[in-house]
């Protein structure tokens, strides 16, 4: 599922969209599976009689129940939380009723770094620090996949960026000089000589004097 256009800048694309590990689902399939296997046995378990559809109503709702709180919101929570590195930004989005959400620009970010522990490493998956200008602590970042190639990834944006800003600033420099009925730049004046070379009454090309008759 692609991350909305409509929150993004005119001139800002996605460069990258994830969402937490696909571990952090793991044990929520696992639940589903308990629970649905369990629930099925118990049915077949219950004696036939007056009570049976009772019994198993109740033992339904429970099952439904478990499903809600340890499969479906562990699920909706892992789908609902995105990390979205852009072009100038990164951000983080989460929750599924209540919504919160953050927003680094790529000039603020001083430094990113990673950590995996060797189970981490086997199932490609890490922890991502954010160091910013101006805040009181880093970003941590838990169960991102691909920790080392986003680390990589952010360091490359961060420099793009950079050159980015200064591309815009030298191109509004270049306009202000321009509007001010300066020079613009790359074009030569027409006349690069002292203006010492033209005398009075000389011809301006630095000849001899014009006669007057």
């Amino acid at each position: 599922m692609p991350y909305p256009d409509k929150l993004l800048a005119a001139d800002e694309e996605v460069v990258r969209h994830l969402h937490p590990h696909w571990l952090t689902i793991f044990w929520p399939v696992v639940r589903f599976l308990l629970i649905v296997g369990g629930t099925s046995f118990g049915m077949a378990l219950i004696p036939d009689g007056r009570q049976q559809g009772i019994y198993r109503m109740l033992l339904l709702g429970l099952a439904v129940v478990l499903l809600v709180v340890t499969v479906v919101v562990p699920l909706l929570r892992w789908r609902t939380t995105h990390y979205v590195v852009t072009t100038h930004r990164l951000l983080f989005r989460e929750g599924i009723l209540a919504r919160r959400g953050r927003d680094l620009g790529l000039s603020r970010i001083t430094d990113v770094s990673y950590t995996q522990t060797l189970w981490e490493r086997l199932i490609s998956s890490g922890t991502i620090t954010i160091e910013t200008a101006g805040d009181g602590g880093a970003t941590v970042l838990r169960q991102i996949p691909d920790s080392d190639g986003v680390q990589q990834l952010l360091n490359l944006m961060i420099e793009e960026d950079a050159d980015r800003r200064a591309q815009e600033s030298a191109g509004y420099l270049r306009d202000a000089g321009d509007w001010d009925g300066g020079p613009s730049w790359g074009d030569a004046p027409h006349d690069t000589r002292p203006q010492a070379r033209r005398g009075a009454g000389g011809d301006g090309y630095g000849g001899r004097p014009t006669s007057v008759v």
